[in-house]
């Protein structure tokens, strides 16, 4: 049995940045400190005790988001290490769904990077607070000022720092904490780092005192007791300084910005006392708003161990000897190891066997989960990511997770008939893991088609069936995920009419389909009057478009982006039914579409480059032979950054490619970026490939 904290004492944190800043690092360096674990783990060692997975320690990066709770000063401190490479961002997403505040890493040299800017929007998106941490100060071309520009001009945060380096690179030796106005200096011995407190050096009195200043006349502007004391010319004492900077950073108004060399042990205690002051407890936030199925109707629940219970599901791991892991955030209420709960999501009732608090892979089983807490259940087997579990007396649905959806697809193939029976079985479990993997049939080639966020992210899931789920399988070409939308508005009628030995079928509708906005999905418009359709056939109608739009008419592939608005229609006493209004809506959508023109979609990839800048032209060169187009180009010192839009289609085996044109010089990065209509010419060679197969 874990001990009971008071809510004000619990933190549920994140780590969030690109890949390569450290994340893993900190949060082991973290761990080490808090006495959660007795040796500090290496990501190059593959020894991360929060990158459990063979593939994470294989490949040195984060793959799945890890959780672990940890104690520092009478407060428990739940942790999720979340991934920084871009295919697995929906790890991120879901993370930040449940955490009270995140701490943002930076690297000292590369600042603010693409996946650093995607997780702040995420981040902002869900209005989580969060403190700012430069890392690797010790290193080569290490610049904290720049980057905190940096997070100022190009995500637009009211950075603050609260503390100076006291050297940088190799000379990096210490911190100013602005708060307490001295100076703390890291001595190494053996392999350990001490802290030694003395005064401020002469020579950065003067640019401590400035960085001061700014930081007191910033939160001041936010703070009436504070400014009060601004006004008057008074210095505030360090409780006032902690109590308004505690204040704006959850408010979202400031982010406090540390830094550090996690590597070397620096900078570390200094983080977990800010995660402490500055970030949220539970009873810091609103309290969380839900919704009855059957009405819009908002339901408040507090963070307080009497209310009804009410928990999201935000992650499921396929365990090995435990089954099915259902990680959880508590929002209010108890829940308790041997009750029966209700998924409101599913409306079924579910029991939990057992509950634990977890450390990465590893589990320490707990009687119960009280508000605030994050754990993880076994026994809410039906139990999908983003579904509420709550009390069957007092039903809540919490707002759901939102994934993006999957742009790459690979059709896998089992080596043999035992491996077909596995294979089935283990991407069921993987897709329930991951609500961005997707797995299909091929109607037409019966090959099962795996769709996921990139080419890493699905190596990755090839790998764990080998490796894992011990299925030997052959995986085929990436396929990119097409899709389709319409080009014009186009008014049309359908009538369905089919007369067999007992009752026939009738169906009759009008309507008008419209392009819709980019991204902007399916809308269904029903503008029927005086019961021209009956009431109960206006969701078959929908359905049968949605069926419709499932596979389009011009190649085949998923269409979006369209409007359907019901005009009219007619019905028959007898030979209607909701079957034949979903039968004659699907015919006559498709008919609309051809009559009304289509265009095929594909993805188009946000890429940026970092590259010698004697190769600047080369890169360049190489993005616009893709169909690219560069949208930037800078150097930072003799390095060049390109940015620019390539459609995925363009872009596999480019890491080869930029490799050979660059000596092995030069890395990317690129995520999803939006969809573009696709050349007409190359439209119709994939429509014609696509006919062909």
């Amino acid at each position: 049995m874990s001990t009971i904290f008071p809510i004000e004492k619990i933190r549920n944190i994140g780590l969030t940045a690109h890949i390569d800043a450290g994340k893993t690092t900190v949060t082991e360096r973290i761990l080490f400190y808090t006495g959660k674990s007795h040796k500090s783990g290496e990501v190059h060692d593959g020894e991360a005790a929060m990158d459990w997975m063979v593939q994470e320690q294989e490949r040195g990066i984060t793959i799945t988001s890890a959780a672990t709770t940890t104690y520092w000063k009478e407060h428990r401190i739940n942790i999720i290490d979340t991934p920084g490479h871009v295919d697995f961002t929906a790890e991120v997403e879901r993370s930040l769904r449940v955490l009270d505040g995140t701490i943002a890493l930076f690297c000292a040299v590369g600042g603010v990077q693409p996946q650093s800017e995607t997780v702040w929007r995420q981040a902002e998106k869900h209005s989580v607070p969060r403190l700012a941490f430069i890392n690797k100060m010790d290193r080569a071309g290490a610049d904290f000022q720049g980057v905190v520009n940096e997070i100022k001009d190009e995500l637009g945060a009211n950075a603050v720092p609260i503390v100076l380096p006291i050297g940088a690179e190799a000379d990096f030796r210490g911190i100013i904490d602005l708060v307490e106005m001295k100076a703390l200096y890291y001595q190494e011995n053996g392999g350990l780092t001490s802290i030694r407190e003395d005064e401020i050096p002469a020579e950065m009195r003067a640019g401590a005192a400035q960085a001061r200043a700014l930081l007191i006349e910033r939160i001041s502007e936010q703070d009436e007791i504070l400014m009060e004391k601004f006004v008057n010319g008074e210095e505030p004492d360090r409780d006032d300084v902690v109590r308004a900077l505690r204040k704006t950073t959850i408010a979202g108004s400031l982010t406090p910005v540390l830094c550090g060399a996690a590597f070397k042990n620096k900078g570390i205690r200094f983080l977990l006392d800010a995660v402490v002051n500055y970030l949220p407890s539970p009873d810091d936030l609103p309290p969380v708003i839900g919704t009855l199925n059957e009405s819009d109707q908002e339901i408040i629940r507090h963070p307080q161990d009497d209310s009804p219970l009410a928990a999201l599901a935000f992650k499921i791991v396929a365990d090995k000897h435990m089954g099915k892991l259902i990680y959880l955030r508590v929002y209010s209420g108890v829940l308790r190891a041997g009750e029966t709960y209700y998924n409101s999501t599913r409306e079924i009732k579910q029991r939990v066997g057992r509950i634990f608090e977890m450390h990465a892979n590893k589990q320490l089983a707990v009687e119960e989960l009280r508000a605030g807490g994050v754990g993880a259940v076994v026994g809410l087997g039906d139990t999908r990511t983003g579904d509420t579990i709550c009390s069957d007396a007092h039903p809540i649905v919490l707002e759901s997770i939102e994934f993006p959806a999957p742009v790459i697809g690979v059709a896998v193939r089992p080596e043999s008939n035992p491996d077909r029976d596995r294979l089935s079985k283990a991407l069921s479990r993987l897709s329930d893991e991951d609500p961005t993997f997707i797995v299909r049939t091929d109607r037409e080639t019966d090959e099962v088609v795996i769709s996921g966020m990139g080419e890493l992210h699905l190596e990755v899931i090839i790998d764990r069936l080998r490796r894992e789920f011990n299925v030997n399988v052959d995986s085929g070409a990436p396929q990119v995920a097409y899709r389709e939308t319409i080009l014009g508005a186009f008014d049309h009628q359908h009538k369905h009419v089919k007369q067999t030995g007992g009752h026939g079928q009738y169906a009759h509708v009008k309507f008008r389909i419209e392009p819709g906005r980019a991204g902007g999905g399916f809308q269904f418009e029903n503008q029927v009057r005086g019961g021209r359709i009956p009431r109960e056939y206006i969701p078959a109608v929908e359905r049968g478009v949605v069926d419709a739009m499932a596979k389009g008419p011009y190649a085949g592939f998923p269409m979006v982006d369209v409007t359907y608005i019901l005009l009219d229609g007619s019905f028959h006493e007898v030979d209607s039914s909701e079957q034949a209004f979903r039968t004659c809506a699907s015919a006559g959508f498709r008919e609309a579409c051809r009559k009304a023109g289509m265009r095929l979609l594909e993805p188009i990839m946000n890429i940026e480059i970092t590259a010698p800048d004697e190769f600047l032209g080369a890169v360049s060169g190489s993005v616009c032979s893709k169909r690219g187009r560069i949208v930037s180009m800078e150097t930072k010192g003799k390095t060049a950054v390109i940015s620019g839009m390539v459609p995925l289609s363009q872009m596999f085996g480019y890491s080869t490619e930029l490799r050979t044109i660059t000596s092995g010089r030069a890395d990317f990065s690129m995520h999803f970026e939006h969809y573009e209509a696709v050349p007409y010419s190359l439209a119709e060679e994939i429509v014609a490939d696509r006919q062909d197969r």
